[in-house]
């Protein structure tokens, strides 16, 4: 499947129980921070089970064209050999991140301190995305950016020849602005300061004390206070990277609404700030459970079962959730539908910026399959109808958004009758095994017209 070519329309139909186990690909989030940290150390850093997405992909491609050697060894075994912090060589040719918002806002926070030239562009999707939101932050150490109207892409960055630090507070919940900021910070000197009001993933701060930076987590009356201490040598890692919770979501929350199923997915990451689906989840009453729970790298990890879980009831989702699980409200309202009673989502304005404005994505494929949906500028309402009491036969839009695509998929496994996806091709961005893994444990997902 690609996001970059051919549409690729899929049908998924109520299937019978899923059962086995479900190996989702590596973390997203820590595949791409690996390599952009790697590239900024000294030395080799060695990846296991990096996420082999065309998203993680494209960020391997930029590094190259910043001149760190990055190689793939095979099996999802990768290496990076870094230039160090401000070693960046000016790119020659135009980077392409594709569908990816965290590979170009990463990227653009990783250079903006060094005093070179760089062209960003993506997809359709991405090149109608926000960016002041990273450049306006970058403008304070001394980067320009010169984009297109409203802040889009293709946009050139041109990073800062005597960068200074800085101290920003982050106007809305994004560990995208955050870690670029941070990663600016790096080749700044003195104190780099980002204060968050309201806690996001911190996968950057872990890492980067583990790369060897100076960085303090402080809660205060003020917020989250991170202070990162500019210029360091940063030491190259041998990095193992968890599974993604965001992935492993897509089979945990079909196993919970097709009856009979039993599913495993193991080895997935537990940061508390990415495991808000999971505690929801429980809330509504699933059967949901954590096995061999453990650290391994500095993240919590463990096995997780999922079971068929027909008496889930809506709740209202506690809004300060929002930031540990923004990209799995979809999946999430595709459960609700299948619930008894509303289930309430506020405090979601950032689904609004997302790929595609995976609100009224979701919100019309919904209702287009017999769900009562409501909406606002930050919240949504689901009106749960019962396990399996979903009508479905509707095409549904993607929008080119891999997790639009998946959660319809998902919805179709437990509908009267089938759901059709416009455009599934974006999936691969972060599940390219979606298809197979999703078959080899019973589902009925089929592409309906050649690729």
């Amino acid at each position: 499947m690609s996001s970059h070519g051919t549409p690729v329309p899929m049908s998924s139909t109520r299937c019978g129980p899923l059962k086995g186990r479900a190996d989702v690909p590596g973390d997203k989030s820590i595949s791409h921070r690996s390599l952009i940290l790697g590239a900024m150390a000294v030395g080799e850093t060695r990846i296991t089970g990096l996420l082999e997405g065309e998203d993680v992909l494209d960020t391997a491609k930029a590094m190259r064209a910043f001149g760190a050697e990055v190689t793939d060894h095979g099996g999802a075994e990768w290496s990076v050999h870094g230039v160090g912090v401000g070693g960046f060589a000016e790119p020659d040719q135009v980077i392409d991140c594709g569908n990816s918002g965290t590979g170009v806002r990463l990227i653009m926070g990783a250079m903006a301190t060094t005093p070179i030239a760089a062209t960003f562009t993506g997809d359709a999707s991405l090149n109608g995305r926000p960016m002041a939101r990273v450049t306006d932050p970058l403008a304070l150490f001394g980067a320009v950016a010169v984009g297109r109207t409203g802040g889009r892409l293709p946009m050139t960055i041109v990073g800062a020849k005597e960068p200074v630090p800085v101290r920003y507070v982050t106007p809305v919940p994004s560990a995208q602005v955050k870690s670029a900021v941070l990663l600016a910070g790096l080749n700044a000197p003195g104190q780099t300061v980002v204060i968050e009001k309201e806690a996001t993933r911190d996968h950057t701060e872990r890492m980067l004390q583990g790369f060897g930076a100076e960085l303090s987590v402080e809660d205060t009356d003020e917020g989250r206070v991170i202070t990162l201490t500019g210029q360091p040598e940063l030491r190259p890692q041998v990095i193992t990277v968890p599974r993604d919770p965001s992935s492993a979501a897509f089979p945990v929350c079909a196993a919970l609404i097709t009856e009979g199923s039993d599913v495993l997915v193991p080895n997935i990451g537990l940061n508390p700030t990415r495991a808000g689906l999971f505690e929801t989840l429980r809330d509504m009453g699933a059967d949901l459970s954590y096995e061999n729970e453990r650290i391994e790298g500095g993240e919590p990890m463990a096995d997780l079962r999922a079971r068929y879980s027909p008496d889930m009831k809506g709740i209202e989702v506690p809004p300060e959730r929002a930031a540990s699980m923004i990209d799995e409200y979809p999946v999430l309202s595709v459960v609700a539908a299948n619930a008894v009673g509303p289930t309430v989502m506020r405090g979601v304005k950032e689904l609004r910026v997302k790929e595609s404005d995976r609100i009224e994505a979701m919100a019309t494929g919904l209702r287009a399959n017999g769900v009562e949906v409501e909406d606002g500028p930050d919240w949504w309402i689901v009106q749960g109808r019962g396990m399996g009491r979903v009508q479905g036969g509707a095409e549904c839009a993607s929008h080119l958004d891999h997790r639009i695509a998946m959660s319809f998929l998902v919805l179709g496994m437990s509908t009267v009758q089938p759901v059709h996806v416009d455009d599934a091709g974006p999936i691969a961005t972060s599940f390219p095994i979606f298809e197979p893994l999703m078959a080899r444990l019973g589902a009925r997902i089929e592409r309906t017209a050649t690729e």
